[in-house]
């Protein structure tokens, strides 16, 4: 008879999770130093490391040392180098480097809302006064525009081949919440016959005005300033693009909106949602999952939905028919929704 071996509690995970604010500033001092950079470039050697960027040996062999054990880093000898994926998000060399992204993400705006989560759980949600990141005009959304087009490009890309596929006929698109601009971007640029309008706050919309014209598709990409609750989108527009803009808001917010964007296509149009999708238990997959608690902590009422929670929205806004679409390797998902 075949034993399984017994598995002990262990503190490990406790001690782990007291410390991960230390994780998070590591790699954090290390975006600040460029050490990936650094090392992509050839700098291996705490020593070498050090005198690239003006700090100590010490304080970079112990920063080293640590980015190893947690995985950013692997070491032979006194040597670092960088992992694929450190090579790839961290190095600043790389097209798909993603640094930026945490002048948004460790911004205190989002960082501050965790201070007290007892707290938070008490009051079911953000402790901030004037209504968390979905307060009107918040300042917030002008850094998330200026540093997440790293981290959102692939996406935007994926959403575009999916939506479109083929087609080059011509066709107008709606961008809500629309922040960098990214998404209407890539439409625009996977159809030269596609009219884009991007809708956001007039502070956000000059950020995505100049991604538009980076990318050479000004010319057909319009701005729409304004509340995506109050501002007259027009009509007849092909599709509609919401993205990562629903779970800010409750059920019956979102259905009211769902419903003015139905409205605002054509027959047969559809809308393309994306958003960090946990399945029905709520705790898989990992990254869809945990995000409720960011919504928790900067958002009076929004959550990661369900597929179910998002269909039945879609229905009774009265689109016709709404549809699961991954997007691996991302981290979040698609629904399409056809009027």
């Amino acid at each position: 008879m075949a034993f399984k071996a017994q598995q002990h509690p262990s503190p490990a995970l406790f001690f782990d999770t007291v410390n991960a604010y230390q994780r998070t500033q590591a790699l954090k001092g290390a975006i600040d130093l460029d050490l990936f950079t650094l090392i992509g470039a050839g700098k291996k050697t705490a020593a070498a490391l050090g005198k690239e960027c003006g700090a100590p040996e010490r304080g970079v062999r112990i920063l080293s040392d640590y980015l190893t054990v947690i995985g950013f880093l692997t070491k032979k000898g006194t040597r670092y180098a960088l992992t694929p994926d450190s090579a790839l998000f961290l190095d600043r060399k790389s097209p798909a480097c993603l640094c930026s992204a945490t002048d948004f993400l460790l911004s205190p705006t989002l960082t501050e809302g965790f201070r007290d989560v007892a707290e938070l759980v008490r009051n079911g949600g953000t402790l901030q006064k004037d209504g968390g990141t979905v307060a009107p005009e918040n300042p917030i959304w002008v850094k998330f525009a200026k540093a997440m087009v790293p981290m959102m490009a692939l996406p935007a890309r994926q959403m575009a081949q999916l939506a479109l596929g083929s087609s080059r006929e011509k066709m107008r698109v709606l961008d809500i919440a629309a922040g960098h601009g990214i998404f209407g971007i890539e439409f625009a640029r996977a159809n030269p016959n596609a009219e884009v309008v991007a809708l956001d706050w007039p502070n956000v919309l000059d950020v995505a005005r100049e991604n538009a014209t980076a990318a050479g598709v000004h010319r057909r990409h319009s701005l729409l300033p304004g509340s995506a609750f109050n501002v007259d989108y027009g009509t007849d527009y092909d599709i509609v693009l919401l993205t990562n803009f629903l779970h800010h808001f409750d059920f019956k917010t979102c259905v009211t909106l769902l419903k003015k964007v139905r409205a605002a296509l054509k027959k047969g149009g559809r809308a393309v949602t994306l958003e960090f999708v946990p399945d029905e238990s709520r705790v898989t997959p990992p990254a869809a999952a945990t995000f409720s608690l960011m919504m928790l902590g900067t958002t009076p009422q929004g959550d990661a939905y369900t597929f179910s929670e998002l269909s039945a929205m879609c229905k009774a806004a009265g689109f016709a028919k709404n549809t699961l679409h991954p997007l691996p390797p991302t981290l979040q998902q698609v629904v399409v929704s056809v009027k």
